[in-house]
């Protein structure tokens, strides 16, 4: 039976770890880089800095900004994309897939606001370049699925479903995006607070469903 080295075994996975561990405080402190300077903007000075570790330890897990950059598109949205899939949207009615569908993107946005920040410089900066088109396609396909059987079934009125997929994706990601700006709407209060949060939620869902139901 051959001889197992448990601290070369413990040692190895220790290592492991940490390896995955500072993956994700790169990832994370990149995201927020990201979301207010864009990919042309962000420094790689700056993510290091937050870390607290050097930028040589950067380009050892990520070769480039680049492709740091790709890492947190692409985080964010299989994150998202991972929870869409769990809901079971094909077992459900077109309209109450929507509503599922509608809650679970409002609640991703609420949970990280930056999404929106970094998809909007994308597209300003970079042209939809570095955009993960495949994922972007399972979003818009999904909404485009879902309202196609609405329309079949009766339940939404005849609509061209792209545009309404971009509209609805629109509607439920701007106060994220320009909180900025919206923030003069609200003195004194915190739009990314709970309570502000569910009512955007609340009112984001009524409007998209009032506007698409027959």
């Amino acid at each position: 039976m051959p001889v197992i080295n448990k601290q070369k075994t413990t040692k190895t996975a220790t290592l492991s770890r940490n390896s995955e561990a500072t993956k994700t405080q790169l990832l994370d402190a990149a995201e927020v880089e990201f979301a207010v300077t864009g990919l042309i903007g962000a420094r790689m000075e700056a993510i290091a800095a937050h870390t607290g570790v050097t930028k040589a330890t950067i380009y050892y897990y990520f070769p480039s900004k680049e492709e740091l950059y790709r890492a947190v598109l692409g985080r964010c949205f299989t994150e998202a994309l991972g929870m869409m899939e769990q809901l079971q949207l094909d077992c459900l009615p077109a309209d109450a897939a929507l509503v599922r569908l509608l809650e679970q993107m409002l609640d991703c946005m609420s949970q990280n606001p930056r999404i929106g920040s970094i998809l909007s410089l994308e597209a300003i900066q970079n042209k939809g370049k570095y955009y993960p088109k495949h994922l972007g396609d399972l979003l818009y396909g999904t909404i485009i699925e879902i309202l196609n059987q609405g329309m079949t079934a009766g339940v939404f009125r005849e609509l061209e479903p792209r545009h309404t997929a971009v509209n609805i994706v629109g509607t439920c990601t701007f106060y994220f995006t320009a909180q900025e700006n919206l923030k003069y709407l609200w003195p004194g209060k915190r739009l990314l607070g709970k309570d502000l949060l569910q009512r955007h939620r609340q009112e984001s869902i009524d409007l998209i469903m009032a506007g698409v139901r027959n």
